[in-house]
């Protein structure tokens, strides 16, 4: 038999302790990966541990579509379907998108946060020649952005949430749109 680690024992004796008496998938692929460890079937264990994780990061992106704001008067909201496998592609982490549309104008809002590409664009956020390099330097609502030769905004909220808007509308649609977003709650995300 296999061994599993003492912290990866110690986080599934937390999680069973703390976990809610009402079944759902998270707390069944849980309970599975401990009866599945205390039968040394160690192989199940790390499936059903991987699969509540991706449950986890689920639930998380979906609080992130929670920053993405209201349609603006006149406007109507569509959000976007689910997003994990193109986020798998990216590296991980979590995203949320929607699409806003009135009279033939579109602007899409998406929020990639916590992964491999988002991290490596931090350098060149953090760089103000590189910057404006892009495009148009600007703040809106104390945040510094971009607005890149194709009319797009974009900037990195601190240094790990990017937020990109995009689409036919005018500029100042986009940032209308950017001034709803929250950004100083977007930081403790």
């Amino acid at each position: 038999m296999k061994l599993i680690s003492k912290p990866v024992i110690g986080v599934l004796a937390v999680m069973a302790m703390v976990l809610p008496v009402g079944a759902d998938d998270f707390t069944d692929s849980v309970e599975a990966a401990m009866e599945a460890y205390k039968n040394g079937d160690i192989k199940t264990a790390k499936e059903e541990i991987d699969f509540a994780a991706q449950i986890l990061a689920q639930m998380k992106a979906d609080g992130l579509k929670a920053f993405l704001p209201d349609a603006l008067d006149g406007w109507e909201r569509k959000d976007d379907r689910d997003n994990s496998g193109a986020m798998a592609a990216l590296g991980g982490g979590q995203m949320a998108a929607a699409s806003y549309s009135k009279d033939g104008k579109r602007v899409k809002i998406q929020l990639m946060a916590n992964n491999q590409m988002v991290n490596g664009l931090a350098a060149m956020f953090s760089n103000p020649a590189m910057m404006a390099a892009m495009g148009k330097v600007k703040r809106l609502n104390r945040q510094k952005v971009v607005i890149t030769k194709q009319d797009e905004i974009q900037t990195l909220v601190d240094n790990r949430i990017m937020i990109q808007i995009s689409g036919n509308a005018d500029v100042e649609d986009k940032e209308a749109y950017f001034k709803a977003i929250d950004v100083k709650e977007l930081k403790e995300f």
